[in-house]
C-alpha cells in the first residue's frame, strides 16, 4: 500500500492575512521555501529548487485555489516543462485558522498514489516530500514572525 496524503500542521504568531500572503506570494515564498517562484492566479508558474546547472530542479505549479486569509492550493508537477493536472502533478492546500492571536496553519499534500508510478518511486517521493516539508515548515514561523515585526 502506498501513501496518500501528507499531513502537516504548523502554529505561526502572526494574523491569518500575514500567514496568507506569507504562502501565496512568489516574493514571500522564496525566502523560506522554492529559491525562485514565479506564478499567479490562473496561470501556469514555476518553482526552482537550486541551481539547474548544479543539479537543482525548476518544477511547475498552477495555482487552482486561493481564498484571502483561509486557503491557498495550488498543483505542482516533478515533470519538468509541464503543466500540472490531476495526472501529472501533487495537490497542495495550505489552510488556514486563526488560533488565539496566531493562525494554525494546515498543509496538506495529496495525490501521490494518484499518478501512473510504480510503488517504490511514491514511497521515495513521499518520503521526500515528507523530509522537505518538515524542513521548509520549519522555518515559516520565523519568517512569518518577521513580516509581522516589518509592518
Amino acid at each position: 500500500m502506498t501513501p496518500q496524503t501528507l499531513i502537516r500542521e504548523v502554529h505561526i504568531e502572526a494574523t491569518p492575512e500575514i500567514v496568507f500572503d506569507v504562502v501565496s506570494s512568489p516574493q514571500h515564498l522564496e525566502q523560506w521555501w522554492p529559491d525562485e517562484a514565479s506564478f499567479a492566479p490562473d496561470a501556469a508558474g514555476y518553482l526552482r529548487f537550486g541551481d539547474c546547472s548544479q543539479g537543482g530542479k525548476k518544477v511547475g505549479i498552477s495555482v487552482v485555489e486561493a481564498t484571502p486569509f483561509r486557503l491557498f492550493a495550488f498543483r505542482w508537477t516533478q515533470e519538468i516543462g509541464s503543466v500540472p493536472t490531476a495526472k501529472n502533478s501533487l495537490l497542495v492546500r495550505f489552510e488556514l485558522e486563526p488560533s488565539g492571536s496566531g493562525t494554525v496553519l494546515t498543509m496538506v499534500e495529496s495525490g501521490f498514489d494518484d499518478r501512473d508510478l510504480d510503488d517504490e518511486r511514491v514511497l521515495a517521493e513521499y518520503q521526500d516530500h515528507e523530509s522537505g516539508w518538515d524542513h521548509f515548515l520549519g522555518r515559516l514561523p520565523a519568517y512569518a514572525a518577521s513580516v509581522v515585526v516589518t509592518r
